[in-house]
């Protein structure tokens, strides 16, 4: 389908309906969390009702700039569903997706707090790890299609998941950093024991860190919608093995609590490059 040619309803539906699925994907995440903690926990919708609080309260700003990132990371993020909705090149979209991502970053340093500017260090980490295996994800659609294209994917006669069973085990780690899951957590969460408070977060209040929140929903979304190309030629397939790839994720995140950020990073990112590496070359042979 190209992107000129598009539906232009389908360009205004998407974004909305990815964020109230953005919004209930947290709240699942946080529920689950609490059932396997032996919680309660909040309720399934508690991120709307958070949102909404946000949004009507009174803005208050320590520096300018964090007035604009995060509307700049709400548009990349905006863009970037929309371009995927659209079926337009994975490599275009993974772009604008960076540059949202760069954006909340750059967010996080220009704040005069010590904490968002540790966090904004280790997100920049974060950054490193999650993108690289995004781009080797599109660099395996290449080599299985000839194309960058998300139709490609599509019209593919097998899924691709018996034939990258590695690089979709590596890909987990992209999600669970983008899930901000422990132990990559580091850079900002809500969690209790998240040692930076808020992180890249701590100076945003009303309307700016409900634009960040918002955005975050959309890229969950987007990630997952990037582990169903693994198996994009069937829909039922491709929404069962998105939700397993968020099912493995929270269990992960109650899993490695203990773990320290700096040990799993480095040992976790190297062991998903190789296996990501290495399933590629035996894809090329």
């Amino acid at each position: 389908m190209d992107v000129r040619t598009a539906n232009l309803p389908l360009v205004a539906l998407t974004p909305v309906a990815a964020v109230v699925a953005g919004g209930v994907l947290r709240g699942l995440q946080r529920r689950l969390t609490a059932r396997l903690q032996a919680r309660q926990g909040p309720p399934l919708l508690q991120p709307f009702l958070d949102m909404g609080k946000l949004l009507g309260k009174d803005d208050s700003l320590v520096h300018p700039w964090l007035a604009v990132f995060p509307r700049l990371q709400l548009a990349a993020a905006t863009t970037a569903v929309a371009l995927f909705a659209l079926r337009a090149d994975l490599l275009v979209v993974l772009f604008v997706h960076a540059a949202g991502c760069v954006f909340f970053t750059i967010g996080g340093l220009c704040s005069p707090s010590p904490f968002s500017r540790c966090a904004g260090q280790r997100q920049l980490w974060q950054l490193l790890a999650g993108e690289t295996l995004l781009f080797l994800v599109a660099g395996a659609l290449y080599q299985q299609t000839g194309s960058f294209s998300l139709t490609a994917v599509a019209a593919l006669p097998q899924p691709l998941l018996p034939r990258l069973p590695l690089l979709f085990a590596a890909y987990l780690l992209a999600l669970a950093v983008k899930m901000r899951a422990s132990p990559f957590d580091f850079a900002g969460s809500d969690h209790a024991h998240q040692e930076l408070v808020g992180g890249v977060l701590t100076d945003y209040c009303g309307r700016h860190l409900a634009f960040a929140e918002i955005a975050h929903w959309l890229e969950l979304v987007l990630y997952l919608a990037i582990a169903s190309l693994f198996w994009a030629t069937a829909a039922a397939p491709a929404v069962a093995l998105a939700v397993l790839a968020f099912l493995l994720v929270v269990v992960l995140d109650n899993v490695a609590a203990r773990l320290t950020w700096r040990w799993l990073l480095l040992r976790s990112w190297l062991l998903a490059l190789g296996l990501a590496t290495f399933n590629l070359l035996l894809c090329a042979r």
